[in-house]
């Protein structure tokens, strides 16, 4: 039995049929409050962009761009302040944000001191 994508109760076909208004509605409060306030200029650039190539890797700093239906199985770049982090945008993205997928934090691994730490720091206590 294949398993069938759904948002919402509506499937990826329904959801790429819609207007980004219509589309609004089925969203959750934060998110639809970002699509009816209006895409900056940047995300209209970057929808654009979109919509003219969607097999093209697309680098962007606009974390904070609510993924739509019309981005899936789109890959952006996503700058996490560092370097862009690769991200494949399937159907169960959709409604999330970019930024939510590049993490701008990593987990520090701490080890010995190296050449050249000081004295103190070289210290080991035995307990």
């Amino acid at each position: 039995m294949v398993r069938v994508f759904r948002y919402r109760g509506k499937t990826l076909e329904e959801l790429k049929k819609m207007s980004l208004e219509e589309f609004s509605k089925i969203l959750t409060s934060r998110e639809r409050r970002s699509i009816l306030r209006g895409l900056t200029e940047r995300q209209k650039k970057l929808l654009e962009e979109i919509r003219k190539d969607s097999k093209k890797f697309h680098k962007t700093h606009e974390r904070d761009m609510v993924i739509l239906p019309e981005m899936v199985d789109v890959k952006f770049g996503v700058y996490n302040g560092k370097e862009y982090k690769t991200v494949t945008i399937t159907p169960e993205m959709i409604g999330r944000r970019l930024g939510e997928f590049a993490l701008t934090r990593q987990r520090v691994l701490h080890s010995a001191p190296g050449v050249g730490a000081t004295r103190g720091s070289k210290h080991i206590p035995l307990k």
